[in-house]
């Protein structure tokens, strides 16, 4: 059997306003994650691994940085039609933005009908996971299905964010989007199987259910409109994540999948990076998370100034980072960082250019790019105090906007 002839859409056009102050200038598929990684690399890689390189990247909401990110990274030699370009919206149904996620492939259509693809993968850019695609496609392909959704189950409460699949076999039997009252998985009533986010479609099928026909059938957004109409229709299966194997992954992370759609999601993906022997292993060379590294020198621990040791645990740091004297514990230091002598920190995710300052203390915190924290600032020990300044996520993480003066 020949390989199918695949295209891949991205679908990067989210707000992201549960991700607030980190996605108030920036795409949330443009937020960086594991010090070194935007978000939407993650799911680049995985089709760059798998040889899938005929991508689109849907963009809307503040999307500079993610266009830049992908210009300036991405790029596939053009000799073999290879590419991954950021496409915003062409306003084609008229002078407005996207709708939705499905009616931004239908104000694309004419990437697909250029490509002609026997198959289209469409996914979302903002998880947090390693996936083989092509037995997916495999998967999708065998069971004849107008469309597969990638599914994988979640606990009860978390479902209600999610669209929820009751299953036939492989058949999508009911589908449902964020529920109050999701239905639970046969003889397991802690936990649904959840969509991903993640679909292959048969071209013509992707076609005819994004494009309006004037009969008020109208679909802008694919979880919430387009699966069920094609569930519905029968034609919709699904694909159990699990059963994907991966080069290089051991059981521990097997399954792994992280939607980093809040602030204390996105903090504990992080944190996933921290232990001694990972849930989730960046150091994979079968199966690489690809991304731009700057031309800086490597990251430095030190004696401080008077001569007292540094302490470094559990953590990682960046190129072009220097922790001099200082106590650093299961944080994330990006490239450029400085952590000056006798400053403390710990729990905390620091991004590129943040300078903290002597005597320093922070705890729990994700500081936005180019913040000077002044000397002995005290951070993360006092919600009450901190809220009166910044913003304070649920599970009580502090999160410092980019550029913040103090």
């Amino acid at each position: 059997m020949a390989e199918p002839k695949v295209l891949v859409i991205v679908l990067a056009g989210g707000e992201g306003k549960r991700m607030l102050p980190l996605t108030q200038d920036r795409a949330k598929p443009a937020v960086p994650f594991g010090g070194s990684y935007r978000i939407i690399d993650f799911a680049l890689s995985n089709f760059a691994n798998a040889g899938y390189l005929k991508i689109v990247v849907l963009t809307q909401y503040k999307s500079h940085s993610l266009d830049r990110h992908i210009s300036q990274t991405w790029r596939f030699s053009g000799l073999l039609g290879n590419y991954v370009t950021p496409v915003p919206a062409q306003m084609r149904r008229g002078p407005h933005w996207f709708m939705g996620s499905a009616d931004a492939i239908y104000q694309n259509l004419n990437l697909i009908t250029d490509e002609n693809p026997d198959v289209v993968c469409v996914f979302g850019a903002d998880h947090i996971y390693r996936m083989d695609p092509r037995q997916m496609v495999q998967h999708h392909l065998e069971s004849g299905a107008g469309v597969t959704v990638a599914a994988i189950p979640v606990g009860y409460e978390d479902a209600k964010s999610f669209g929820v699949i009751e299953a036939d076999g492989s058949r999508i039997a009911a589908f449902h989007e964020k529920s109050p009252t999701p239905p639970t998985m046969p003889g397991d009533e802690s936990r649904c199987l959840a969509s991903m986010g993640n679909y292959v479609f048969k071209t013509r099928t992707l076609i005819d259910i994004v494009t309006p026909t004037g009969n008020d059938d109208e679909h802008t957004d694919v979880g919430r409109d387009v699966i069920p109409a094609l569930t519905a229709q029968g034609v919709a299966h699904w694909y159990d994540f699990s059963t994907n194997v991966v080069p290089g992954q051991d059981d521990r992370e097997k399954g792994y999948w992280r939607d980093v759609g809040t602030i204390d999601a996105y903090y504990d993906a992080n944190m996933d990076l921290l232990s001694p022997v990972p849930v989730f292993n960046l150091y994979n060379d079968d199966w690489q998370v690809f991304t731009a590294h700057e031309s800086l020198p490597p990251a430095k621990v030190s004696r401080g100034a008077s001569g007292e040791p540094a302490y470094v645990d559990g953590s990682l740091l960046c190129a072009g980072s220097i922790v001099s004297g200082a106590h650093v514990e299961r944080s994330i230091a990006s490239s450029g960082v400085r952590v000056h002598h006798d400053a403390n920190v710990s729990d905390s995710i620091l991004f590129p250019g943040v300078r903290v300052g002597e005597g320093a203390r922070l705890n729990r915190c994700i500081i936005d790019k180019n913040v000077a924290v002044p000397p002995g600032t005290r951070i993360g020990f006092d919600r009450a105090a901190d809220a009166q300044r910044f913003d304070v996520s649920a599970n009580g993480i502090v999160v410092i906007p980019k550029g913040f003066e103090f």
